[in-house]
């Protein structure tokens, strides 16, 4: 009996990214390939890359580099590139990178084992020529689910498949293989973005708009539930547009209590949301559902008018306060992060200025602060006038500085507080050190965590009520309260 092919999965990027990669993994072992969880125990090692900015493209060709060493001093033999950066650069990107023995788009992941198999065997699979995406759908929002079945969607695979390729834990499992047994997981509610924003590449490789059927997204919910999952984490480029195309703006408005209400999911948690189409209704469900989050993860970008202006984005410093008012009106805890771009073109001392009148009202838990550069392909790169990459990193470094000490004056705004907290981590049942977990206002990765002063009787992916007792920067220290919080409807609140 021949030897069983073996693949590893490094992702890098988003949770968008994580996402794909767990159905590249489902369509594998579909085809009879085994997972392993380090490429050097893999025949090929296949890099999910990430193409948005230069530190994460620098990443990804470092991943890409890393997994090439290992050729000759192990079991890897092939390196394979996927992901957005291979998508965005196809053959630029094979040929200034030719460690890696083939780069492959999205229109490859359908048929991910034939074309490993062919590069495994020596051959060669052509990388493909990059195009703009967006051309792939209508313009019209309302006429692309009938030809969304023509374009590849990574994320997108149908839950209801043939015999034989869904996995064999139920009925309703979607083509996708988790890659951990975490207790929180990423479901991709739509893909695409609409916007143009003047600074961003993202619409032009991910292609436009366009939202998964709500029965989809409810049916691998129910799955990833039933794999053990307790909160999930809804993504995509743009999730307040989720069912424009689907002809109900609002979808979203009603998937959400339906999602709450799957057997054996703690929280929802939806993130990628746009400020300027917060809409009254969804506030509302965001803060009132049981098991909803009331988690705000908005794209505000900047603050001064100027400077939202030229990126062609909306708002303006006193609008995006009002709108934190009216969310705290309703959920007083909710928990709001955002990202900002200082040192874009034309910005002036003054729009600096009204953007740190912005962080100081605004009482952000997580801020992530970048340095503007040039994308290739975005409008802002034609802008004239550019500033000197020595005031950007003058800049970067003083926002970043001033970001730092907010979001620790948040934290310890919460003391006192009474949290629940999904336990992530126990690196000790006989110790306290060690226990970490997650409240409501915490998304996985970018938002700090929790750490619970006892650890006893506590286990991975249960949820405890506990309050605050102190902080160690962004993260807070929280004492368990009557021992662990059962499944119940303020879980996640």
């Amino acid at each position: 009996m021949p030897e069983r092919r073996t693949v590893a999965l490094v992702t890098l990027g988003c949770a968008r990214n994580e996402v794909d990669s767990e159905e590249l993994a489902g369509r594998l072992e579909a085809d009879g390939w085994d997972l392993v969880e380090d490429a050097e125990d893999a025949d090929v090692a296949v890099v999910n890359t990430c193409g948005f900015v230069d530190a994460a493209k620098k990443d990804s060709v470092d991943a890409l580099l890393e997994a090439n060493d290992l050729k000759g001093h192990g079991r890897t033999q092939a390196v394979v590139a996927v992901g957005c950066m291979a998508e965005r650069y196809g053959k630029e990107l094979a040929e200034a990178l030719p460690e890696a023995d083939g780069v492959l788009g999205f229109d490859d992941y359908a048929n991910i084992s034939d074309r490993l198999q062919t590069i495994l065997n020596g051959g060669i699979h052509a990388a493909h020529t990059p195009r703009d995406r967006r051309k792939l759908l209508p313009i019209s929002p309302a006429e692309r689910q009938e030809s969304a079945a023509e374009v590849a969607l990574p994320g997108h695979a149908p839950v209801d498949l043939p015999d034989g390729l869904a996995p064999a834990s139920g009925p309703r499992a979607p083509l996708r293989r988790r890659l951990d047994g975490a207790p929180v997981a990423s479901v991709k509610l739509a893909s695409g973005c609409d916007r143009r924003c003047s600074f961003c590449a993202i619409p032009s490789f991910r292609g436009s708009f366009i939202s998964r059927r709500p029965s989809d997204v409810l049916n691998e919910t129910r799955w990833l539930a039933e794999q053990g999952v307790k909160e999930i984490m809804l993504v995509s480029e743009n999730n307040t547009s989720y069912g424009k195309d689907l002809g109900d703006i609002r979808l979203l408005e009603s998937l959400l209590p339906e999602l709450a209400e799957v057997d054996g999911l703690e929280r929802v948690r939806v993130s990628y949301l746009q400020p300027a189409e917060m809409r009254p209704g969804l506030i509302d469900v965001l803060t009132s559902t049981p098991k909803i989050a009331p988690y705000f993860d908005l794209s505000f970008q900047h603050s001064a008018p100027d400077v939202l202006r030229a990126m062609r984005r909306f708002g303006d410093t006193d609008r995006f306060l009002e709108l934190l008012d009216t969310i705290r009106s309703k959920a007083p805890q909710a928990g709001v992060r955002s990202n900002f771009i200082v040192g874009f073109p034309g910005e002036t001392e003054a729009d600096l200025a009204e953007l740190e009148r912005f962080l100081n009202g605004a009482r952000l838990d997580a801020i992530g602060v970048f340095g503007y550069s040039d994308e290739d392909g975005t409008e802002a790169a034609t802008y004239d006038n550019k500033l000197d990459e020595d005031v950007v990193a003058e800049r970067l470094a003083h926002v970043s500085r001033l970001a730092e000490e907010l979001v620790s004056q948040r934290a310890e705004e919460r003391v006192g507080e009474t949290v629940h907290v999904l336990v992530e981590s126990v690196d000790s049942e006989d110790s306290a050190e060690g226990v970490y977990g997650r409240g409501a206002h915490q998304a996985p990765e970018t938002d700090g965590q929790v750490l619970l002063t006892s650890g006893e009787g506590l286990s991975i992916g249960r949820m405890v009520e506990a309050k605050v007792v102190g902080t160690e920067g962004v993260d807070l220290v929280a004492e368990p309260l009557q021992g662990m919080l059962a499944c119940s409807e303020e879980a996640g609140r």
